[in-house]
């Protein structure tokens, strides 16, 4: 079982890699051409089933000031801004802004009491990627009791 959960986690890192449109490159080795690797963010995750693995990316988009209501994820996030800036706060964290180009890490049942575009001019795109070991959709409103998770 513990070798299933490894290799679904290698899977899984391996997928994220390639939608983001990045390259894996042997550390010993230059990248070809000029070309430039990066790990962008890595963090560990949290105790997940590996046979049941899933991994979903979304594209968020806020214009100019706009925002999303508080709520909740069932699963952890990682986020990488592609286009301006972005400002958030999970319950019991300092709130932080994250610019284009840097990555952020949201654990599963944090209530996200801040996600909104840092700028009243410009939008912020960002991607979020998604990694559950279970079926339920990935954003709903913050549990009642964040203790219990709601229950």
């Amino acid at each position: 079982m513990k070798n299933a959960r490894k290799w679904a986690i290698l899977a899984i890192a391996i997928l994220v890699l390639l939608i983001s449109g990045r390259h894996l490159v042997r550390a010993q080795q230059a990248p070809p051409d000029g070309a430039k690797a990066r790990v962008a963010f890595s963090h560990a995750l949290p105790q997940m089933h590996g046979d049941q693995l899933k991994a979903t990316v979304v594209e968020v988009t806020y214009g100019p000031g706009g925002s999303s209501p508080s709520h909740s994820h069932p699963c952890p996030v990682i986020g990488y801004v592609l286009e301006g800036a972005l400002r958030t706060q999970v319950a019991g964290e300092p709130e932080a802004v994250y610019k284009a180009g840097q990555s952020f890490y949201e654990g599963p049942n944090g209530i996200h009491q801040i996600s909104a575009n840092a700028s009243a001019k410009e939008p912020v795109k960002f991607l979020a990627y998604f990694v559950c070991d279970h079926d339920a959709p990935l954003t709903g409103p913050p549990p009642k009791d964040p203790r219990t998770g709601g229950k």
